[in-house]
């Protein structure tokens, strides 16, 4: 006679694996979330003085647009050295952003302004300029799983020439 087993998963030598996973609420997520851009504005320090890669797992994914798709901390880690590298200050406007939370995902489009090695810029000058953005994250267990970002990576407005809807001027 034939006994159902449920699956659990387990270790090497046979043994039931405890998984263990910790419950979140929105609240704890958006900490997490707001965590990591408060630590871009800090030079990819967190509050506690740790790494901004500290806050993802560590087969998370985060997307760029104009670099792409990294997966692990060590890429994640190449991708934000990269972009920062590009960039001498950055201030996210944390009075003026729009959270979206559902189970795991939370979204947040807010503004900025801040530096980059081409000039300056500003959230709304102009108005079709960079300084917008909106970034998608999923959350889990205290770590960033995924996060992919949405914004113009043309920060200081220089490619303008291929888009004949703006002011030329």
């Amino acid at each position: 006679m034939l006994k159902y087993q449920p699956a659990v998963p387990t270790r090497q030598d046979g043994g039931p694996m405890a998984l263990t996973t910790q419950t979140m609420t929105d609240e704890q997520r958006k900490s997490v979330a707001l965590e990591y851009l408060k630590a871009f504005d800090n030079g990819g320090v967190t509050s506690t003085g740790g790494s901004i890669l500290d806050l993802f797992a560590d087969d998370a994914q985060v997307y760029f647009p104009k670099w792409g798709l990294a997966g692990g901390k060590k890429e994640i880690g190449k991708l934000f050295g990269d972009v920062g590298g590009t960039i001498t200050s950055i201030v996210h406007h944390y009075s003026h952003f729009n959270w979206v939370i559902s189970g795991d995902t939370v979204v947040c489009e807010g503004t900025s302004h801040g530096e980059h090695r081409d000039g300056p810029w500003r959230a709304g000058v102009p108005e079709w300029a960079a300084g917008r953005w909106c970034d998608v994250f999923e959350i889990r267990d205290w770590k960033i799983q995924r996060c992919f970002i949405y914004l113009d990576p043309d920060y200081a407005a220089k490619d303008t020439e291929r888009y004949p809807w703006l002011p030329r001027g």
